[in-house]
């Protein structure tokens, strides 16, 4: 302690003013010059105690934080005592906290991230091989026409699965980043159903299946467009995948004090119960999926509908259908 620069200036303040004043003192008289000093030496003996307390107590507070460097953040220094001291012990320990709530959330970013590249790898390796395989082939030069233009139409499918997997990860991982910024306009549901429904009608015509909207006029809520369109879209594409040829799908959407709803049902061939709480998971393929199935379009409308202050929940019955209701909060407290 004394090693300190600012103990010595102060030992040195404190030894003159007491010299200063037991000379002064003896001027008067000795006893008031042995009261004067036996008076600084109890003043400057307890000056020196606290000192050392108060550097015992921020010597805890270094081996502490070392603690923490080390990635020990167990430790509780908080007191319920008065005094600018206590006040720093309870400061440190909420960034304690605040580290170690950032060290939880890096390490699972760091797994979700290592779970990412593994999933997309093995997306892109099944693709990837095929080309491969159909590539050897066409350089075949006795391969008949017909089985050249049969597998050059091959390649160019597996092409477009690639480019559609390659920009559906890009938008989820600027989703999970949240580096998209939602648009916050007042939308009309009909026009959103009605812009959802244009990709999917003539694959719903090629295989018979109708569609019946129910919904008022003015129901409307408030979020991104574009976006939520596409998230309806992957849930009216999941429906025509999984409903039968001449099925049906309804659509209907309403609007309360709370939240506007939407509700897409099919009376397809269902999701099998023990599907039901994965099928928002990334990459996740359930018993009924169809062989093209990657499993991404329902995780990204999770993650669209969530990031509006949305939820998505679904209900399904084998052989009887499947139904998913989706509703946007007004307000979120």
């Amino acid at each position: 302690m004394l090693r300190n620069r600012e103990i010595q200036i102060l030992l040195l303040i404190m030894g003159s003013i007491s010299l200063t004043a037991i000379v002064v003192a003896a001027f008067i008289s000795s006893v008031a010059a042995a009261f004067v000093t036996i008076l600084s030496i109890l003043l400057i003996g307890s000056s020196l105690l606290f000192t050392r307390w108060r550097y015992h107590e921020l010597e805890k507070l270094s081996v502490y934080l070392r603690e923490i460097s080390n990635g020990n953040d167990s430790l509780d220094v908080r007191d319920n005592q008065e005094g600018e001291l206590s006040i720093l012990k309870n400061d440190i320990y909420k960034v304690t906290l605040m580290l170690s709530e950032h060290r939880s959330l890096l390490h699972r970013d760091k797994i979700q991230l290592t779970d990412a590249i593994s999933d997309i790898s093995h997306q892109l390796k099944t693709p990837l091989t095929s080309m491969t395989v159909m590539a050897d082939l066409l350089s075949a030069p006795d391969l008949p026409p017909a089985k050249r233009t049969e597998f050059t139409h091959h390649i160019r499918i597996q092409l477009e699965r690639i480019d559609w997997l390659v920009s559906s990860l890009l938008k989820l991982s600027k989703i999970d980043a949240k580096t998209i910024q939602f648009k916050k306009d007042r939308i009309l549901m009909k026009n959103l159903i009605q812009k959802a429904l244009e990709p999917v009608m003539i694959p719903m015509d090629i295989k018979g299946q109708t569609v019946s909207i129910t919904g008022d006029d003015d129901v409307s809520f408030v979020g991104d467009f574009n976006w939520t369109a596409e998230a309806v879209i992957n849930i009216l594409k999941n429906g025509l995948e999984h409903t039968h040829e001449g099925g049906a799908i309804a659509i209907r959407f309403s609007e309360n004090a709370l939240f506007t709803e939407i509700v897409i049902a099919d009376n397809g061939k269902g999701i099998p119960k023990e599907d039901l709480p994965y099928i928002f998971k990334r990459f996740y393929k359930g018993k009924n999926a169809g062989e093209g199935s990657i499993g991404i379009g329902l995780a990204m409308a999770h993650s669209i509908i969530a990031s509006q202050n949305g939820v998505i929940d679904v209900t399904s019955d084998s052989e009887k259908g499947t139904q998913f209701r989706i509703k946007f909060y007004k307000q979120v407290i």
